[in-house]
């Protein structure tokens, strides 16, 4: 397969709402030539729209987790903790050596800041 892009697709029955959440308080960049509900996040698109199969909140939360490797793991917590945002995991230690924190998005999906430094 000689795959030219990449991007994720979330569905939800309140894509304003959640689009409003992953740019807003999670901070990603706006992709505006893609829509509204789209935003470049290292190099791939994550994209958030409506289907008229998705009703309410994720019934398998853990099924498919967006991970954002970040640079400073504790900085980003404290800043989504400080604009309301639940963390169902803190700073977990891999046996890969990476750092995870798990956190909610308002569709229920679950989220995850993944710090990994390999030495």
């Amino acid at each position: 397969m000689n795959v030219t892009s990449f991007n994720i697709n979330v569905t939800s029955e309140h894509p304003e709402r959640l689009a409003a959440f992953y740019r807003d308080i999670v901070g990603l960049t706006p992709n505006e030539q893609m829509g509204d509900g789209a935003f470049d996040v290292a190099g791939a698109a994550f994209l958030i729209d409506g289907h008229s199969d998705t009703k309410g909140d994720t019934k398998e939360p853990h099924r498919m987790l967006i991970n954002f490797f970040v640079e400073d793991l504790a900085a980003e917590q404290q800043r989504l903790e400080a604009e309301g945002v639940r963390f169902i995991r803190t700073a977990g230690e891999e046996y890969w050596g990476g750092r995870i924190s798990t956190f909610v998005d308002p569709d229920g999906n679950y989220a995850q800041l993944i710090e990994f430094h390999p030495e």
